[in-house]
């Protein structure tokens, strides 16, 4: 018997994505919005909202030719992102699970202070 798979972009674990922003000069992208990048987000992590990838915004200038590894709350937007920006040209993976499991994995998050952050 057959099986068809949708190909999606490619995804990674949120401790592979930590260790390439680290050693390969990889970007965190995170694509929440506003309130839920403020409440906590990854240090380091360059912001992009899907609502302005969808509208046809640029990349921040910190993400622009570099490798994007792509998160958002649960996986499920950052895998449309991914997606979007595959199809720009743009080098992008989706974080498997999200800023909920960056957060599980016992990576960190940060608030807008710097301070501990959350990811609810």
């Amino acid at each position: 018997m057959m099986f068809l798979f949708r190909r999606g972009p490619a995804r990674v674990t949120p401790a592979d994505a930590h260790q390439r922003t680290r050693d390969e000069g990889a970007v965190l992208l995170d694509v929440r919005e506003r309130a839920e990048w403020t409440a906590g987000h990854a240090p380091g992590a360059v912001h992009a909202p899907l609502s302005a990838l969808l509208a046809g915004a640029d990349l921040p200038p910190a993400a622009k030719g570099r490798p994007l590894m792509v998160i958002c709350r649960s996986g499920h937007r950052s895998r449309q992102a991914a997606k979007i920006l595959t199809e720009r040209g743009t080098g992008a993976v989706d974080v498997k699970g999200g800023m909920n499991a960056w957060a599980a994995a016992g990576l960190p998050v940060v608030d807008g202070h710097g301070s501990s952050g959350s990811t609810a």
